[in-house]
């Protein structure tokens, strides 16, 4: 189930499914250190003896308050005549979540209405060794293990604390939970429970006729008692809603820092625009990693989820934050890169986001020779997009310390793994995951590394090194040329593999990653093989359904529905298509064709903004993780783009220079 709304601040993360169920509640690290385990914390409410949980029966609306990371949600009860409006926030300093709930009686008589708040907690991701205990000082519900302490409160009723409260076991010895001892209206009081636990808070209002009373909730995280219990006692000595005013005040202002021309593309553009920065912050560590996506209803597909840093997403989303105008972000990653790039300068396939090794599944060893299990293009678009940043920001003295430890590095490692007769890159794992060879998209990258580290080594005064970087480059982009150019198909190849006897084996097989021949320098986008290679990805790429959008490549197996079709639409790729467009327009029609796609994007999205990884091609519904990073990452890099070309356009008319 997609998580529609996620909230933070770079050490929380929280997110929402569609029922308004909290899913996902990381910490410290986004990403890292799930304290859920993908159950549900829910809510439930009692009204004059009948008793429902949300989502079941309750209309639900879903959304961000808008330019904030705060939500705003309603939900409606025709049956309990209730309407129930809730804002969730994760404070912007301090490692607190709140919730603000106002409850409205629609009916024409007074009613007793009691909500119940229930906290599931599988604290450093499993169900053994919790414990769930009311702490009567600060009248709290605290869930704790080792160095992670939870604790909840409530103000309602023009009081602090909590009043009514149950503990209790669950997911042993057939126990459902002590939620389920909600349903009669009345809670146990039991103050302690240990091993597998959960708990369950309520508050009891009396409303009139049409009256309607607002309380808050809030969960401390931190390391233990002290520090939780800190908190607790400067929220009520702030008071929540200042909290929370501060935080939406802080998200507006954060999102508008950068001046834009918006009025240049349609209002729902730029909502979503706006709404996908938000987003990716959520996903971004204030330690720098960038996370894919923190959807943990995956590990169900495969043991895993997206809760790691893959250097190549990361960079191409550092990108986008560049083009944004949010620097900080960008510059906290590729300082986050400095500290985990290998010895030999090459970046391994993904990374907790703390910063560790994570799960691979591409080995040491192939036909029992050994052999270095990367992905290249993740260590030349570090390098590529560090280089678009100081272009943009000229902040050298950010840059000087990286230049030994991670450009010199990276381009050193580039240059050595090269197969000596073509000048091309050794073989490695493509950027879908799935084949080996020599890739045209890694190739692309690697060339776009290299140009990189040459402009770094002559902005450095290191003029030979250049040089040097410089002819690796060329002579890799010949080899294009020669190897995986198909004069007989009109397009570049995906893939090739150098056979013992000196043959070649090509997988011509139509990818959407081929984007990548224009976007990281080696061609121009005008270039007559670029425009043919696009045209055909075009062609047999785009879904011919309902729902459109271009899938990643001929008969793409991954979470795959139609079997009659290219594969799903992603966001991603589809998006590169929108990139080609702004790229090779000479004119304002031409990078009109571009909005076309903005447009799709928009309307694809789900009613919150959150852009899955891929969707269904018959009924548009989100497929694999949702919210992904990289989705949102890509259309905040498509809107700069076009907006940047848009005025050199009008600045230089048809000699616009192109992008």
């Amino acid at each position: 189930m997609p998580r529609d709304i996620p909230i933070g601040n770079g050490k929380i993360l929280i997110a929402f499914d569609r029922g308004y169920r909290l899913r996902e509640f990381y910490y410290p690290h986004v990403g890292e250190e799930s304290h859920t385990k993908g159950e549900p914390f829910r809510l439930g409410v009692w009204a004059n003896n009948i008793f429902s949980w949300v989502p079941e029966g309750w209309r639900i609306s879903m959304d961000y308050l808008d330019e904030t990371l705060a939500t705003m949600v309603e939900l409606v009860n025709d049956s309990m005549q209730l309407r129930i409006v809730c804002q969730d926030l994760v404070d912007c300093e301090e490692n607190i979540y709140f919730k603000k709930l106002t409850i409205e009686n629609l009916s024409q008589e007074e009613k007793e209405v009691r909500l119940f708040l229930t906290q599931d907690f599988h604290i450093y991701n499993n169900e053994f060794g919790n414990t769930a205990a009311y702490r009567p000082e600060v009248s709290g519900m605290l869930h704790y293990k080792g160095k992670r302490h939870f604790l909840v409160n409530i103000y309602a009723n023009r009081k602090y604390g909590i009043e009514h409260f149950a503990t209790g076991n669950r997911e042993f010895n057939n126990d459902v939970g002590t939620w389920r001892d909600a349903e009669d209206g009345r809670l146990s009081g039991n103050p302690i429970a240990q091993g597998t636990v959960d708990s369950v808070v309520a508050v009891h209002l009396r409303l009139k006729a049409g009256e309607q009373e607002t309380l808050y909730y809030w969960i401390c995280a931190g390391n233990d008692w002290n520090e939780v219990s800190s908190l607790n006692a400067l929220v009520v000595r702030k008071k929540p809603e200042m909290f929370m005013k501060r935080t939406i005040d802080y998200w507006k202002l954060w999102v508008n820092k950068a001046g834009l021309q918006t009025e240049l593309l349609p209002e729902e553009i730029m909502r979503l625009y706006k709404r996908s920065l938000l987003i990716c912050r959520t996903q971004i560590n204030n330690c720098g990693s960038i996370i894919a996506a923190t959807d943990s209803d995956v590990i169900r597909f495969n043991r895993d989820t997206y809760s790691y840093m893959w250097p190549r997403d990361a960079s191409l989303i550092a990108y986008a934050l560049d083009l944004s105008g949010h620097f900080e972000l960008a510059r906290n990653f590729f300082a986050f890169c400095a500290g985990i790039i290998e010895k030999d300068g090459y970046f391994l396939h993904k990374y907790t986001p703390s910063g560790a090794l994570a799960s691979s599944w591409h080995p040491w060893q192939k036909d029992k020779k050994p052999q270095l299990p990367i992905q290249e293009d993740e260590t030349a678009l570090v390098i590529w997009a560090l280089w678009n940043h100081y272009a943009m920001y000229r902040d050298i003295e950010f840059i000087k310390p990286l230049y030994n430890t991670l450009i010199r590095k990276a381009a050193d490692f580039m240059m050595n793994y090269r197969d000596s007769g073509t000048g091309l890159p050794l073989p490695s794992y493509d950027l879908w995951e799935e084949r080996q060879g020599i890739l045209t998209f890694t190739v692309s990258a690697v060339y776009g590394g290299l140009m990189a580290a040459a402009n770094f080594a002559g902005a450095f005064g290191e003029t030979g090194l250049a040089r040097e970087y410089r002819e690796g480059a060329d002579r890799m982009r010949q080899a294009m040329d020669r190897h995986l150019y198909l004069e007989k198909e009109g397009r570049f190849a995906r893939m090739i593999n150098f056979r013992k006897d000196g043959s070649v084996e090509v997988d011509a097989t139509v990818d959407a990653s081929l984007f990548g021949t224009f976007a990281f320098g080696a061609y121009a986008p005008d270039d007559e093989r670029v425009k043919q290679t696009m045209e055909q990805v075009y062609a047999m790429l785009w879904c011919r359904t309902g729902v459109g959008g271009l899938a990643r490549y001929e008969n793409d197996p991954y979470y795959r529905v139609n079997h009659d079709g290219p594969g799903n639409p992603w966001f991603v790729t589809t998006l590169w298509m929108a990139q080609y467009y702004i790229a090779a327009a000479k004119t304002q029609d031409e990078l009109n064709r571009a909005l076309e796609i903005m447009r799709w994007v928009q309307q694809h999205a789900l009613p919150s903004g959150v852009l899955a990884e891929q969707v269904n091609p018959n009924t548009n519904e989100p497929l694999s993780v949702s919210p992904l990073t990289w989705s949102h990452g890509t259309y905040i890099a498509v809107i700069r783009e076009y907006l940047n070309k848009s005025s050199a356009l009008k600045q230089y008319g048809a000699a616009a220079p192109l992008t």
